[in-house]
């Protein structure tokens, strides 16, 4: 959907809707709370002399464990707390261990950017409950958006759920051996790498770089603001008709039943209303025939993008460096709407060849059967089309090279000063045109290189974490 958004003139910022105390956000929060204090407390009492034996005898492997506990307190602690730099924080100093350093200030960013503006809603935690509300950790059936609903809930799940959580995570894939448990908490708790993880660490730094900056490219995130924007500037997208308004009735529904209206954006209305495209030539072969129109998804990232006194810097801005971390081809599967419903197959970017593919639908199950039916891992390896059984892994992608590089050119015209952008790039019977660009993006699994990535993310953070903000916010 496309909204336009008509921006007020007044420089007074809007007063924030996370100023309502939302009553289930709150009844959540004391819930969890009474938990921690009836049942969690006194477990965590009462194993304590067991735990501190076992800790001084290092014995069955516990103090790994312990230790990796406390440097994620101790360095929540100081990021939540501290007004010092974020180079300063006092554990996690090495550059081995920068991926962990980033991840947990990340984290402690939650708090900071709370009542912040955000470029898509009026808060960052009004961001939060709605982007998360369809995503559940595997096998809890319970959507994330419910423990965003207050700061004291999200509080006791950063501080007692989230270590629990990575607990039992590397508990179930150790096969119960303890020195394997060892590693794969402090995996799990400080150096994640599963999708969704990468995702949020991906959301932070947006948001913050946003609230630090107010970089006119996150307008871009409205998607009429995108097109015509695009458009405006040679850059090939998906077309739009340019009608006033569309009627669209069922055939066999009476008394205004299945009646539908809807005024188009580039009339004064909300909604984009543009042709379907089907895929062509090479892509289409890959996919079942009644697949959606299925797209690569190419994350790009550029050099750091705000202003500084510094000249060096100042140039880098205007010239920045435009770099692709990933490709995957999002297979649609048959019958579906869209390609959200797909199998996610690794690009590499440079020759084009189709890797495995993975799927992620289990971070989407939601409600009480999901306990019972959600595997908390999807370790299925795909080589073929799940629905035509066509081969798709070590095929070749002849239109890699222009995809990456159309990519690459949006970034580097339409949103220069944007850390991050995940494009949506389709292969059509129109040609090779952009769909639109995601700030909130993730790697859907594709091959990354990690060391760049992280370098990359803990530059923006000695940038950013200390940066005052400009004025208020005008959306």
């Amino acid at each position: 959907l496309g909204i336009h958004v008509d921006f007020p003139s007044t420089l007074d910022p809007p007063v924030p809707k996370a100023m309502y105390i939302d009553p289930l956000g709150w009844i959540i929060g004391f819930s969890m709370l009474a938990i921690c204090v009836t049942c969690i407390a006194p477990a965590v009492l009462s194993l304590t002399p067991l735990v501190g034996s076992l800790f001084f005898l290092d014995l069955m492997n516990v103090r790994p464990i312990v230790m990796t506990l406390l440097t994620y307190y101790r360095a929540m602690w100081y990021f939540s707390t501290s007004s010092g730099r974020y180079a300063d924080c006092p554990v996690l100093t090495s550059n081995a261990e920068k991926c962990s350093r980033v991840h947990v200030a990340s984290i402690a960013a939650i708090f900071h950017l709370w009542s912040t503006p955000h470029y898509r809603h009026d808060t960052f935690q009004s961001d939060l409950v709605l982007n998360l509300r369809n995503v559940a950790i595997p096998g809890t059936g319970v959507p994330l958006s419910y423990l965003t609903r207050s700061f004291l809930s999200t509080f006791i799940f950063l501080l007692v759920g989230y270590p629990l959580v990575s607990l039992i995570a590397a508990v179930a894939s150790s096969g119960l051996v303890s020195a394997d448990i060892a590693k794969k908490f402090h995996g799990h708790l400080l150096s994640p790498r599963d999708w969704f993880s990468l995702w949020r660490l991906n959301c932070c730094l947006a948001a913050m770089h946003y609230y630090k900056t107010r970089d006119v490219g996150y307008k871009l995130e409205d998607k009429w603001a995108f097109l015509t924007e695009a458009k405006k500037l040679k850059i090939p997208v998906t077309p739009w008709l340019d009608l006033g308004m569309i009627v669209i009735k069922h055939r066999n529904e009476e008394g205004g039943l299945g009646f539908h209206r809807f005024k188009n954006v580039s009339q004064g209305g909300e909604w984009i209303i543009q042709p379907a495209l089907e895929n062509t030539g090479s892509i289409a072969k890959l996919l079942p025939k009644d697949a959606p129109l299925s797209t690569f998804r190419v994350l790009t990232a550029s050099t750091p993008g705000f202003q500084s006194t510094n000249k060096e810097e100042e140039t880098k801005t205007k010239n920045p460096t435009i770099k692709t971390l990933t490709t995957v081809f999002r297979a649609g599967r048959s019958g579906a709407a869209t390609d959200h419903t797909s199998i996610l197959f690794d690009v590499d970017q440079c020759t084009g060849e189709v890797k495995t593919g993975n799927v992620n639908n289990h971070w989407y199950c939601l409600g009480p059967k999901a306990i019972f039916t959600t595997p908390w891992t999807q370790d299925v390896k795909y080589l073929k089309h799940p629905d035509s059984n066509l081969p798709v892994t070590g095929m070749i992608i002849g239109e890699i090279e222009e995809i990456r590089t159309l990519a690459e050119n949006a970034h580097r015209t339409l949103a220069p000063g944007v850390p991050l952008v995940g494009w949506d790039v389709a292969v059509t019977d129109k040609g090779i045109l952009l769909l639109e660009g995601n700030f909130s993006c993730n790697f859907f699994m594709g091959t990354v290189d990690y060391d760049w990535y992280y370098n990359f993310c803990d530059e923006y953070m000695k940038l950013l974490w200390l940066k005052s903000p400009p004025g208020p916010d005008r959306r």
